[in-house]
Formats: structure tokens, sequence, C-alpha cells
């Protein structure tokens, strides 16, 4: 009896790996490497991703305001925060769940060894706020600026207070959530294992960049911010405590601009 023909996607993959640069092929053949073109290829897709769906006005593309309001409960005459809720959730989902999935399930990690731990992390809270101190009267100073007034917050009617102004709160929060778990947790720490401190410049370029439909000087400060706080994370092991303090700048932003 003759051979049986061979497998032809089985023929196509040998192909195209004798094709393949041999520096390449070492590369693909490093553990490290793997994991670093793993995290670039996903951070890549979800950056795609929520920047096209995760985002408030896709919300507001949709109709989903009108649809939430229609239905009555808490979101009658609260619909402008529909969309803030949506940012958050969906910053849970493309932000913190899907990077949980690749480190778990395709890289075979702990959460912990990219920052998603909380043990140990608080002895450092001192470092967090002294910064915060530090930014305070930053922030009462920009306070006073047209385009920081005009653009904070970003839920028109947070003046307001109540359910309104707790709801978008949360969706903030949430918001922020995906922020430091994405940028400080999955990037940073994705990357630290094959570049070490160099990981935190090459996560503060796509971070500044999520800034850039913001007021100027603050999309300058975010390289500042994306370097401080993925050095802090490092040293920390831990994004929560830059969340905290992300969160506490964020929240006086607000305060002080209603």
């Amino acid at each position: 009896m003759g051979s049986e023909p061979a497998c032809p996607i089985h023929s196509s993959i040998v192909t195209l790996r004798d094709r393949l640069p041999e520096d390449l092929l070492a590369t693909l053949d490093d553990e490290r490497d793997r994991e670093v073109i793993i995290v670039l290829m996903v951070s890549t897709v979800i950056l795609l991703m929520f920047f096209y769906w995760g985002r408030p006005g896709f919300a507001r593309e949709i109709g989903l305001p009108q649809r939430l309001e229609a239905w009555g409960g808490v979101f009658v005459d609260r619909s402008g925060t529909v969309p803030y809720l949506w940012w958050g959730f969906s910053s849970l989902i493309l932000r913190v769940a899907l990077p949980l999935a690749v480190i778990v399930w395709v890289l075979k990690r702990r959460p912990g060894d990219f920052g998603f731990r909380v043990k140990g992390t608080f002895r450092h809270l001192p470092i967090y706020i002294a910064g915060y101190l530090f930014m305070l009267p930053l922030l009462v100073w920009a306070s006073r600026w047209e385009s920081f007034q005009t653009y904070y917050p970003f839920y028109a009617r947070a003046s307001e207070g109540g359910w309104g102004l707790a709801l978008y709160e949360v969706g903030y929060a949430f918001q922020f959530l995906g922020v430091e778990a994405f940028f400080r947790g999955f990037m940073t720490f994705g990357l630290y294992r094959r570049f070490g401190w160099l990981a935190v410049p090459m996560m503060t370029v796509p971070y500044t960049m999520i800034h850039f439909s913001k007021p100027m000087p603050e999309a300058a400060a975010a390289i500042l911010a994306g370097l401080i706080l993925g050095t802090m994370a490092i040293r920390s092991k831990s994004f929560v405590p830059g969340l905290l303090l992300h969160l506490a700048v964020a929240f006086t932003m607000d305060f002080l601009a209603m």
C-alpha cells in the first residue's frame, strides 16, 4: 500500500516555518519572547476594541441611554449616566477580564505576577499619599482654567448630586480600574519579564495616546503619570495602590470643577 497523503494544513505550517528567518524562529522558541508577542498583540486588539466599542460615545450611537430610560427605574431622568456606566462596564470586560483570561489560560501564569495582588502592597501607601498631597495644590490651580471647568466632570448634571452623581462616579471608577489593570498591570508586568524597567516607557506610549482627546496640559501630564505609576507598580508588585491614587486625583478633579 502507498503512503497516506500528508495533511495539507500540516504541510503548509511546515513550509511556512521553514521560510521564516532564523532570528524570528529563535524568538518564537524563547518563552519570554513568546509572552511579549502575546501581550503586545492582545494589547493592540484590546486598544482597538475599546476605542471603537468601549467609550461613552458608542453607547450614545446605539441609543442605549434612551432604551434604559424607557425601561424606567433608576435611569428615569438619569439617562445621561448610561454612557459612563457603559464606559466602566466595557473597561471591566476588555481591560480586566480579558487580560486575566489571557494570563491564566494562554500564558499559564498567576494573576499576581501581573500586578493583580493586594497582599503586601499597602506598606507602599505612604508614598502614594505623598504623591496625592503633592498633586493637590496643582489640581486646585488647574481647576481655575476654563478648559478644565468645561471638561470636568464629564456628566453634565453631576453638580445636582444624588443618584445621578453616584451612578456616574461608579462608572468612572470602574473605568479607572480597567486603566490601571491594563496599563500598569497586564502591559507593564507582561513586558517587564523580558525588558526590565524599559517596560515602563514602553507602556507609557499607548497610555499617553489615550489622553489625546483631553486638554493638552493633562495629555502632557499623562507622560509623567505613566512613568511614575508604572515605576511604582513594579516596586510594589501591584497596580492597586496606583489605582487608589488615580481615583483620588480623578474624584478631586471632578469635585473642584463642579
